[in-house]
């Protein structure tokens, strides 16, 4: 089967994590395609690739180029993975699919007319024993459901001096900690449990009023002195969702907790048991009992659901992590481009589903008020 050939568009760290992925997914990196042709270059050489696209629209006229890799800024999301599907290109979108949920419609509904795979890297999906957590669910080892609770924190804007583009609401949208990461928690939990956020109640709030000039780069390294620009988007944001069927969701979501580097962090209580995962310590599911029994689930190919195993790629002892999760997803979109039907692979319907909760907790935090999120 001759190997899918792909183009990367953006050079920062997410747009190495997807060249990493798609050559151990079996691709054939075609090229890159950069801020400015300079930046291209510099990546090309790098990344050991064959060319640097002077810009998208030389990259849409390789007829060797079957999928597009979105890894840019937020604002450029909708119009370069819409110029990829009108040209008849498979895609996937860095998240948020798009800073507005107009243009989020937009593009799934696009997806949806071309039949083209589009997918968004939602990859906490493809921790093992998150599908493990999740076929309990199913399979009724929780009972009914009767909270949801977690946090998803991190500290690389905890420094004034820190800064990037994510910042600025033209560049990254009107929600940044939210839609940046607690959009990542609220797919998570929706997949895992089962049950769809109904309305929300959401506070933002800015605590660090001026921050150092923006570099531009994919992530903040603190320098001192330099002017300093004001911020608007929000560092940390607490949201309480109702699910349709009535249980209650909490949410701490937040880019200023010292040491907390990328903890997403979930447990959902049920009549008979409960589950909690730690994206920091993903090897190891927690599951509680009604007798007060407590188990300890380790990630293996030889235990558990068919999902956690078909993942569980290492034996026991032999860490895997978010690598491994990307690799996973990338490997199952490229297989849904063979005609093939993973198992959980999220598509530009489920970055709808996420512009649309962001969009409601970016309401309720503006008026204070419950905010049906399906209106």
């Amino acid at each position: 089967m001759t190997p899918l050939g792909i183009v990367i568009v953006g050079t920062g760290m997410i747009g190495a994590v997807h060249r990493r992925a798609a050559l151990l997914a079996g691709a054939q990196v075609r090229g890159v395609v950069g801020s400015s042709p300079a930046r291209g270059e510099e990546a090309a050489r790098a990344w050991n690739l064959p060319r640097a696209y002077r810009d998208l629209d030389e990259a849409l006229a390789d007829p060797q180029v079957q999928v597009v890799h979105v890894c840019t800024p937020n604002h450029l999301h909708r119009p370069m993975a819409q110029a990829a599907l009108e040209s008849g290109r498979h895609v996937i979108c860095e998240k948020p699919l798009a800073t507005t949920l107009d243009d989020a419609q937009a593009l799934a509904d696009l997806a949806a007319a071309t039949g083209l795979v589009a997918t968004v890297p939602f990859v906490y999906r493809y921790h093992p024993v998150v599908r493990e957590a999740r076929a309990r669910i199913a399979d009724g080892e929780l009972g009914p459901l009767r909270l949801i609770h977690g946090s998803y924190l991190q500290d690389w804007l905890l420094d004034p001096a820190s800064n990037n583009w994510r910042v600025d609401p033209k560049l990254g949208g009107a929600s940044r900690a939210f839609a940046d990461i607690g959009s990542h928690w609220c797919d998570l939990v929706e997949w895992v449990g089962g049950e769809r956020f109904a309305e929300v109640s959401a506070a933002f709030e800015t605590v660090i009023a001026e921050r150092g000039a923006s570099t531009g780069e994919s992530f903040a390294t603190p320098a001192a002195g330099g002017a300093l620009q004001a911020v608007s988007s929000e560092d940390v944001a607490a949201a309480l969702f109702k699910t349709t069927r009535g249980t209650l969701a909490t949410l701490t979501v937040s880019q200023v907790s010292a040491g907390r580097h990328n903890r997403l962090w979930f447990e959902i209580d049920g009549a008979k048991a409960a589950v909690a995962f730690d994206q920091e310590d993903c090897e190891r599911l927690w599951i509680g009992r009604s007798d007060q029994r407590e188990e300890i689930f380790v990630r293996g190919p030889g235990a558990g659901s068919a999902e956690q195993r078909r993942l569980s790629s290492l034996p026991p002892g032999h860490a895997q992590g978010y690598a491994q999760c990307f690799e996973a997803f990338v490997a199952d979109t490229y297989r849904a481009i063979a005609g093939q039907t993973p198992e959980g692979l999220p598509t530009f319907a489920d970055g709808l589903r996420s512009a649309r909760i962001v969009e409601g907790v970016i309401a309720s935090a503006r008026t204070r008020a419950w905010t049906s999120i399906d209106a």
